[in-house]
């Protein structure tokens, strides 16, 4: 398999604005509590995200969601 040059794929995350939230949730249905954790862009090729955590989930699970103008005004 050919080796592909990272810099063509990834994607400068300091230039854009993230198009993708990353949450941790703990509970289930009415009762979880989503916790927003880090955002994700998408890679140049699309076939794959750059991520950036500011927290490391612990317990409960992961979810990565679209932005919305919603969730960038900090309302749920």
């Amino acid at each position: 398999m050919p080796l592909v040059k990272m810099e063509n794929i990834m994607t400068d995350t300091n230039d854009k604005q993230p198009t993708h939230a990353i949450f941790q949730v703990i509970g289930e249905a009415d009762q979880a509590r989503w916790v927003r954790i880090g955002a994700a862009w998408p890679n140049r090729d699309g076939k794959g995200f750059s991520i950036r955590l500011d927290a490391l989930p612990v317990a409960g699970r992961t979810a990565m969601r679209e932005v919305t103008d919603r969730e960038g005004s900090g309302e749920r």
